[in-house]
């Protein structure tokens, strides 16, 4: 057993790992018995003036850090959240509270589902045609082994490429962010109106926002005129895997819609790519 002052230097010693946060992680030597503890112990117990100034620069350094990279920050209960946002709206919107009202709402809704109602309409005229090979009547070809072992590989690879990769990844949480910026009482009207090209990005974003959505959106023109012209079933095949993918991609709009709708949190880490406010 340690004699009393033994003890005492042991007290002193956690009471100073205490003060400083247990900021030393150096294992602990065993204790001494002789002279050379008490002068251990009492200079430990008097950090010098620079000891202490690195003390707190590196504890103020870590609480910085910890509060900056905190969830609160990225869900909305600090001011310095940084999500690479264009504007003071764009910050305000992704990955915050977007403190709902129902002129909000209902003009985010517009936005998001507008789009899904665009995808919707494509669907609908794609899908006879994906359907005509397994459709029975005059003049319907069955699919051959290897046509229906593409339809399939097509089907899959749209739906992750596109569905997954294009509209999950991507596209959709910028429709969804895009919907939220908008404010009935502020935003101009047409920004409402067209509010679904408003959150496709097509006007109102940042120059390379608008590039790549007009761009797709040309993209896409050019490859349907294209598929027009195939022979069946191979136009068959390829549309069989465009409706996967917008029916992949429709879905995972409404999904992000609904969970920012109920969370009241728009999505994280998403930039709105709204363009800079001229000052």
């Amino acid at each position: 057993m340690h004699s009393p002052p033994s003890v005492a230097f042991v007290g002193a010693a956690l009471l100073s790992n205490l003060a400083s946060g247990f900021s030393c992680r150096a294992p602990v030597p065993p204790l001494p018995t002789s002279s050379a503890f008490i002068r251990n112990s009492l200079s430990s117990s008097y950090p010098t003036n620079s000891l202490k100034k690195d003390i707190f620069q590196q504890r103020s350094k870590d609480v910085f850090s910890a509060s900056y990279n905190s969830p609160l920050m990225v869900r909305g209960g600090g001011d310095g959240t940084a999500l690479g946002a264009s504007t003071a709206t764009a910050d305000a919107t992704a990955g915050k509270d977007l403190n709902l009202t129902a002129g909000k709402v209902l003009a985010s809704l517009w936005g998001s589902c507008g789009v899904v109602y665009i995808l919707a309409k494509a669907i609908k005229r794609v899908v006879p045609i994906a359907l005509e090979p397994f459709m029975k009547g005059e003049g319907v070809v069955p699919l051959t082994q290897v046509q229906l072992a593409a339809y399939i590989i097509t089907c899959l690879w749209f739906a992750y490429v596109e569905g997954y990769k294009g509209f999950q990844l991507k596209f959709s949480p910028l429709v969804v962010a895009r919907s939220f910026t908008l404010q009935p009482s502020s935003s101009p009207i047409h920004h409402l109106l067209l509010a679904p090209l408003y959150s496709m990005g097509l006007f109102h974003a940042t120059k390379k926002r608008m590039i790549i959505s007009w761009s797709v959106t040309t993209g896409v023109a050019v490859i349907v005129a294209a598929v027009k012209r195939m022979p069946y079933p191979w136009r068959n095949i390829v549309d069989a895997g465009v409706v996967c993918g917008l029916t992949w991609g429709s879905i995972s709009i409404l999904g992000g819609y609904i969970i920012s709708l109920v969370t009241g949190i728009a999505p994280i880490d998403v930039d709105p790519a709204l363009p800079e406010k001229k000052e």
